[in-house]
């Protein structure tokens, strides 16, 4: 929690400082002239302290490093990643300029998200995505804050590292990490432990990554989070075109969801994907429903 006490004001961080169990603190939601929510094991805690616009504007000078201008790309973008990974997404008054996002201004709302990696969580389905030796291409299933990119994470790092026990050597893998969620990088350099070859693309649109990476790295595997628009399943069918395993999350309850909605469509008609993990909250975060064969 080091590197989220630093970024706050000096009255909300006497106010979180009393709180027990920081380490277990998920989010901090701020919001101008209400109080402070904290989301710690899935449950809300409300502060009893109403939030000034002089602390969204202190703590956007220290996340800035008192140079707002330098993360204009981020701003625009909805937040700002800081030191450790950890994301502070904004919101205020939108400013357009040809039917897009220019900048936010007179920032009203922050929600600070506490970056964690649990390494070994994907121990129970590595074993169902590796066959002879190889990643076969698989889609993981959740809903929100269920654990879906934590376990993204783990699988890259056990996929870029090898596992011998399984005789899966290294593999060559491209993390296409469009919300810094996955790697969560500081400066373009991953937080996370996301193996030892593994490349980041860092704030970069899905589509464009995997068609650079495929130009220029040659990875073996690549992995990405949360797709979902055209676009983003064409250079999934480009990357297995290409000899590319491919590891991605979506939004959804069930498999239901994935022959549901027409974008899939070429991934299975294709009969590109080989499994699909599906994830809940039932039992906590990162629970397994089902690992299924397609």
């Amino acid at each position: 929690m080091r590197d989220i006490l630093n970024i706050l004001s000096n009255n909300i961080y006497s106010k979180i400082c009393k709180m027990e169990s920081l380490e277990d603190i998920q989010e901090i939601r701020l919001n101008v002239n209400k109080p402070i929510i904290i989301l710690s094991n899935n449950k809300e805690i409300i502060l009893n302290y109403k939030v000034l616009d002089s602390d969204i504007k202190s703590i956007m000078q220290k996340i800035s490093n008192y140079s707002l201008y330098a993360f204009e790309e981020e701003i625009r973008q909805g937040y700002i990643t800081i030191e450790g990974g950890h994301r502070v997404g904004l919101s205020g008054q939108c400013v357009m300029e040809r039917d897009r996002i220019k900048t936010i201004k007179n920032i009203s709302s922050m929600n600070i998200r506490i970056c964690k990696e649990i390494k070994g969580c994907s121990e129970h389905i590595i074993n169902n995505i590796i066959a002879n030796g190889q990643v076969l291409n698989t889609l993981i299933i959740s809903p929100p804050k269920c654990g879906k990119t934590t376990m993204l994470r783990d699988l890259a790092r056990n996929i870029s590292n090898g596992i011998s026990s399984m005789n899966l050597l290294g593999k060559r893998t491209v993390i296409i990490d469009e919300r810094s969620e996955i790697a969560a990088c500081f400066r373009g350099v991953s937080q996370m432990d996301v193996g030892l070859r593994t490349c980041v693309y860092d704030s970069c649109a899905k589509s464009e990554g995997m068609l650079m990476a495929i130009r220029s790295m040659a990875p073996e595997v690549i992995v990405c989070d949360e797709i979902g628009t055209y676009k983003d399943v064409d250079s999934l069918v480009l990357a297995y075109n290409s000899g590319v395993n491919i590891i991605a999350t979506i939004h959804g309850n069930d498999i239901e969801d994935l022959y549901k909605r027409p974008v899939f469509n070429s991934l299975l008609e294709n009969k590109i994907i080989k499994r699909v993990v599906v994830l809940s909250n039932k039992k906590g975060v990162g629970t397994i429903e089902k690992i299924l064969s397609i």
